[in-house]
């Protein structure tokens, strides 16, 4: 931007906070934060908050919003319901009004939830009221200092292309942000009654009785799932919950997790303590806006939180069990593990793979019953909400440990059921965070122009899913052998929301008699894998 044009974008902020940081910065700090703009990525934007077009800020909301609103008005949406939620974080209160007010000033009717709470409620309520879109405020699991902006379109899914690069397109028409029209929304029952709703749903779908057995240590992740992901567990008859009471409550600085993911490392780790005090029978956590669950149990004797596989692998035998000669569908994506698929094809039901994101998953096909992915999303009840949904998760994980309760098992007796039948499956993932990323670009060039030819002692062959026809074309490169009907596969796929470059790593073996060893053998190859593709990676960008 040139000097008048930075000068005309502060003086059209219409916050006067985001103005004085703006003005106070020197020139250059300033040029960065207009070196660029926040993008429509995986279902909307995520970015930092602070002042500038390349933050999250009011300025930055209102001009989305207003591009939002355009588009749905421009697809004969005009004066049609939209459904705006926002979680705590940093900004969430300012970006939730701005979002809504906006949004009535363009004459549509919209349902603000009155309280901050889980992205799955908005999800749920789009599609509950039949509503032509929900606006979430989120950064889900980002570090602390970001927030983003969730969009939802069609019978609650998240929107895919080419809505997203029309909407961009209709932003930049926009104009300055404080000439942006703003309305003031009135408090709505249909808003106020959404999360009754939304529990209700759960008993209808999964069953309540005034006292199920199963224990259950949580975690909220200091997001704002706690308190409603206890009461839909006690609802659904799961009364024996305890919290991490460090972690329950909202708090947007997440004192106890710099980065708010279960996934990462240490994260879970004062979850898996209190479950192993309290003898607790498994372990959820939540991510700060409740849309993922990752699970924790005791397997061989010690706790561990299972990877998003194995608890898909456990939710999807469970659901395909329960919906035989339904002709019913489940889905998973390109960088999840295969048992999925093969419990799917030894049950008679139908499987499919989609590109990495919900917004690909909700869409795979008519019958859709479960869906899921490796990085601990699940949709385990499409027909309440088109997206991952970490409560209705734990509610389903809940009642699986119940019945295997009943019959003398737990989470890892029913997983080395799957492992004896199937084999053992082990996946992981090796990332890694750049500040330039130039750095991911280097990575995946040289995994295209010269790859490696033998992976964990295998040899393997390349294909790369960016010369794949249409939309099934992604950024991303796989790598599959096998061995005496041993398999092995990694794909490279950048983040869509973070400046990460992942490696998906699976080992995949025949089924053994000596479970045990199998298991070795598959955490000794995962290993190798990993460490091979760690050195590539660092090789590349040294």
């Amino acid at each position: 931007m040139t000097d008048e044009q930075v000068e005309a974008w502060i003086d059209a902020d219409p916050d006067p906070r985001t103005r004085a940081e703006l003005r106070g910065l020197d020139p250059e700090s300033l040029a960065e934060r207009f070196s660029g703009t926040l993008h429509f990525g995986t279902a909307g934007l995520r970015g930092p908050v602070r002042a500038g077009p390349a933050g999250m800020n009011v300025a930055v909301v209102s001009g989305a919003t207003a591009g939002v609103g355009q588009w749905l008005i421009d697809h004969g949406h005009r004066g049609g319901s939209v459904v705006v939620g926002r979680d705590a974080r940093h900004g969430s209160e300012d970006f939730f009004s701005a979002t809504t007010q906006v949004l009535a000033a363009q004459g549509f009717d919209v349902i603000a939830l009155p309280e901050p709470g889980p992205t799955p409620l908005v999800a749920f309520a789009v599609r509950d009221l039949g509503a032509v879109a929900g606006i979430q405020i989120t950064a889900s699991h980002n570090p602390p200092a970001d927030n983003g902006y969730k969009v939802y379109l069609d019978e609650g899914a998240q929107l895919i292309p080419p809505a997203d690069a029309e909407i961009e397109q209709l932003i930049t028409q926009v104009g300055p942000a404080k000439d942006i029209p703003r309305a003031a929304v009135a408090a709505d029952s249909r808003a106020r009654a959404n999360l009754e709703r939304y529990l209700a749903r759960l008993v209808t779908t999964f069953g309540s009785r005034e006292r199920r057995r199963v224990r259950v240590a949580l975690t909220a992740m200091h997001g704002v799932g706690g308190d409603i992901a206890v009461q839909a567990l006690r609802e659904c008859g799961f009364h024996d919950v305890t919290v991490v009471g460090l972690q329950h409550s909202p708090d947007p600085d997440f004192p106890t997790a710099a980065f708010p993911n279960p996934e990462e490392p240490g994260a879970s780790d004062l979850l898996l303590d209190l479950a192993r005090d309290s003898g607790a029978d498994l372990a959820i956590a939540l991510d700060p806006d409740a849309d993922r669950c990752a699970v924790g149990a005791c397997v061989d004797g010690a706790w561990r939180m299972l990877s998003g596989d194995e608890t898909g692998a456990l939710l999807g035998a469970e659901i395909v069990d329960g919906h035989r000669g339904e002709n019913a569908l489940v889905a998973s994506t390109i960088v999840s593990g295969t048992l999925l698929g093969k419990i799917a094809a030894a049950a008679g039901t139908r499987h499919v793979t989609t590109l990495t994101g919900f917004k690909w998953l909700v869409r795979a096909g008519d019958g859709l019953v479960y869906a899921y992915e490796e990085a601990i999303g699940h949709c385990v009840d499409p027909d309440a909400v088109r997206d991952k949904d970490g409560i209705s998760a734990a509610v389903a994980v809940c009642v699986l440990a119940e019945r295997l309760l009943t019959s003398g098992q737990d989470l890892g007796d029913r997983l080395d059921d799957l492992f004896t039948e199937f084999g053992v499956h082990a996946t992981a993932q090796y990332a890694i965070r750049v500040d330039h990323l130039s750095d991911i670009a280097d990575v995946m060039t040289a995994l295209r122009t010269d790859p490696p030819p033998r992976l964990a002692g295998t040899a393997v062959s390349v294909e790369d899913f960016s010369t794949r026809p249409g939309p099934s074309a992604t950024d991303a490169v796989q790598f599959t052998g096998s061995t005496d009907h041993d398999q092995v596969r990694v794909i490279a796929r950048p983040s869509g929301t973070e400046p990460k470059l992942k490696f998906y790593l699976e080992v995949a073996l025949a089924p053994r008699t000596e479970l045990g060893n199998a298991k070795a053998l598959a955490r000794a190859r995962l290993d190798a894998l990993g460490a091979q593709v760690a050195e590539f990676a660092a090789s590349v960008r040294r």
